[in-house]
């Protein structure tokens, strides 16, 4: 048996250029990585593939991302062996933060574990694109700038290690709702994704703070104002700066300590009912 950490992401930048030919749509986003994660067991069987989640409401069959994951790998590498996982969920469903992607990330890095297929990342990158457009960064971490679909990536320096604070408020929103509303909408501002890469590099957390910036986040915001109310809370508790993460409802704030972060964090527990974390950026070498 082994055990494999999927850790969540937050999006520094979200950019939309416009609709593919292939229905998607053209993105430019900076992602991070962070240490909160999903962990899921996973040991060799002669029978199927089984998936067992500590969310009883979550599907645990073949419409499941990790489900799915699995059995691409048992088909595309003919394998007559199964898999039975075991999922500890710790990120929010449906939140903006990658939940679904990762744990298939993590499924693809075991099955090549378990299975001694030493296939490269490369290879894991191509096929967990033909699940999910966010699964090729979910498999490689750290800080990314991500184009195409989401799949086409550009390694870039570490982010200055930063403590974070998430705040999930009680609703769920649909990635494809929050694109199509774009589709009707536009935006008014656009992320400087050159800008923010230069601030990275050269290591300024307040520079890379203060350009933050999310296309998708007025539209979720004019249909869930709760999205507004937990930034200017962040704010107002002192965080560095405060976005809407993917297409949400997930609110991040970046704090400029540990101690800073708890603070913005109890004051979100005790005047909100959101689920409410505290967590911290982590690098390409560090994978929980």
């Amino acid at each position: 048996m082994i055990q494999v950490d999927g850790n969540a992401k937050i999006n520094l930048t979200l950019d939309i250029l416009g609709k593919r030919p292939d229905g998607y749509h053209e993105v430019a986003m900076v992602m991070q990585a962070i240490s909160l994660h999903d962990t899921i067991a996973m040991e060799k069987t002669t029978g199927d593939i089984t998936l067992a989640i500590n969310v009883p409401w979550l599907r645990a069959d073949e419409k499941n991302l990790a489900w799915r994951a699995a059995k691409l790998i048992q088909e595309e590498y003919g394998l007559t062996g199964g898999v039975a996982m075991k999922l500890t969920k710790r990120i929010p469903v449906a939140a903006g933060l990658a939940g679904g992607s990762t744990d298939a990330a993590a499924v693809l890095r075991g099955m090549n574990e378990l299975y001694e297929l030493n296939l490269s990342d490369e290879i894991l990158c191509k096929l967990g694109a033909r699940l999910g457009s966010d699964i090729p960064f979910c498999l490689m971490g750290g800080t990314m700038l991500s184009t195409g679909r989401g799949e086409v990536l550009k390694r870039l320096p570490d982010m200055p290690a930063t403590w974070v604070v998430l705040a999930k408020p009680r609703i769920s929103v649909s990635t494809a709702w929050a694109y199509t509303n774009y589709d009707a909408k536009g935006a008014e501002k656009h992320p400087d994704n050159e800008r923010i890469q230069q601030e990275i590099a050269r290591g300024d957390r307040k520079a890379v703070a203060g350009l933050l910036c999310n296309v998708l986040e007025s539209v979720t915001i004019n249909k869930y104002d709760v999205i507004s109310q937990y930034k200017q809370m962040m704010m107002e508790q002192g965080a560095l700066a405060s976005m809407m993460s993917g297409s949400g409802p997930t609110v991040f704030g970046l704090a400029e300590s540990k101690a800073s972060a708890e603070k913005i964090a109890a004051f979100l527990r005790e005047n909100t009912d959101a689920n409410v974390f505290v967590t911290r950026t982590v690098g390409m070498t560090k994978r929980s």
